[in-house]
């Protein structure tokens, strides 16, 4: 089966590759296709990867798949959030994932309570109008670090601290991040949705 990602993310194609390829899946980036980016209203995950995933559907006549995510940071109310993409620019750096990680450690330097959470919303439509779409999300709670480490991943991941590992995303090994990411986690829970509702031969 192919399926149109509603992102044009080269990360999040090549994590989202791996873990959706034993379904037999194939994931097609939608700039490839030539669909062009959605708007992302909405305030919450949900409703943003809705949106994406049916406006893909819509341009390419197949199933879709999109995922919203961000940065939910306790001190802050949840923000950035749905806005995490753009946090830099809040504060007059360009958009990009180091300005981000800069700005939010200026922003913190006085904060002691560095609970957060990275979260991940996935949503998959049949077509623009599946009354009935596949919805999961993935979260891990973690604290945000002082300092940058490691140099996998991407995002917050180098100050992204989760305690079951004693280490920052960026320090572990890329398959164990992506076994144990929020995106990792909501696209395991969307690959079995997948397999049983999509898939499943009656």
């Amino acid at each position: 089966m192919q399926i149109v990602l509603a992102s044009n993310n080269a990360g999040k194609l090549a994590e989202l590759q791996a873990m959706f390829a034993p379904l037999g899946c194939a994931l097609v980036r939608q700039s490839d296709l030539g669909v062009p980016e959605s708007p992302e209203p909405y305030r919450t995950f949900l409703e943003n990867a809705l949106a994406k995933a049916r406006n893909a559907a819509s341009h390419t006549g197949l199933p879709a798949l999109a995922d919203d995510a961000g940065l939910c940071v306790d001190a802050f109310g949840g923000l950035p959030g749905v806005d995490t993409a753009y946090y830099a620019t809040q504060f007059g750096y360009a958009k990009g994932d180091d300005n981000n990680v800069r700005a939010l450690l200026e922003q913190m330097q006085d904060i002691d309570a560095r609970g957060a959470a990275l979260v991940s919303t996935l949503v998959a439509v049949r077509s623009p109008d599946d009354p009935e779409p596949l919805i999961a999300v993935g979260r891990v709670v973690g604290q945000i670090a002082r300092a940058p480490v490691g140099s996998n991943g991407f995002g917050f991941d180098p100050i992204m601290w989760i305690p079951e590992f004693g280490k920052t995303f960026a320090q572990l090994p890329v398959e164990v991040k992506n076994a144990h990411s929020h995106r990792g986690r909501a696209a395991q829970a969307m690959a079995a949705l997948m397999r049983e509702r999509w898939l499943a031969q009656p």
